[in-house]
């Protein structure tokens, strides 16, 4: 299994750096009880040093935004993942615990105010490729029983048969998604400028220590990039 970025995404988006973490053979079974701590012990400083009338403001929100915008997504609509996630924090809501893995992405995620994600590789069809849609793919939303079609130029995570995520980290699927039983993953840390390569870097090396500490497995890494644009899993 190969995961690639289509050459167009760089045509728009020069500086992208996506980190990959492939992590085989986790245990991702019942709840950390430290992760779920880390997670209440960064949403109370979130609370303490943000406002929601200012997070768009924020350099590294904004860069989402601004990226939303130029595949067409209006952001005030759309919020890329991690803003929504602050969003939530700001209104007082405590991030729902789910299982290790998404825990500790999520934690990740609003640690570095930066878009994390990933899918079940078990369920994945052939290759997971970054790209702009064609809007005739289909997409089951998480949770959801009905399909849907990004729009065209929308950009997408997608596999050999169908989307996997939605305007790039808005939307995850039904498919790939990760549960207790789940032993096989690939999770992304999406960095857009103001975060460099280096960056992406040591966020994805504290990801895949606290992955290797809490769930186990083989764990390999690298970042995708214009002069690296495949990598296999």
């Amino acid at each position: 299994m190969k995961f690639k970025i289509d050459d167009k995404i760089f045509e728009k988006f020069p500086e992208l750096n996506i980190g990959v973490v492939a992590a085989k053979g986790i245990d991702n079974m019942g709840l950390s009880e430290e992760v779920v701590n880390k997670l209440r012990a960064h949403e109370k400083e979130i609370r303490d040093n943000f406002e929601k009338g200012t997070l768009s403001e924020n350099p590294k929100i904004n860069a989402w935004r601004k990226a939303y915008s130029l595949f067409g997504a209006k952001p005030k609509k759309y919020k890329c993942s991690v803003e929504n996630l602050y969003r939530m924090i700001l209104d007082g809501i405590e991030l729902k615990p789910i299982n290790k893995v998404v825990d500790i992405y999520n934690y990740i995620s609003i640690k570095h105010i930066v878009p994390v994600g990933g899918d079940n590789i078990d369920n994945v069809d052939g290759d997971i490729i970054l790209k702009f849609a064609k809007g005739s793919e289909t997409f089951r939303e998480l949770n959801s029983d009905s399909d849907t079609n990004p729009k065209e130029g929308e950009v997408v995570y997608a596999d050999d048969n169908e989307v996997l995520c939605r305007r790039w980290n808005w939307r995850e699927c039904e498919k790939s998604k990760m549960t207790e039983k789940t032993e096989n993953v690939a999770l992304v840390v999406e960095g857009l400028a103001p975060l460099t390569k280096e960056d992406v870097r040591l966020i994805l090396d504290e990801l895949s220590g606290l992955v290797s500490k809490f769930c186990g497995g083989e764990i390999t890494k690298f970042i995708l990039n214009k002069d690296n644009t495949e990598a296999d899993i």
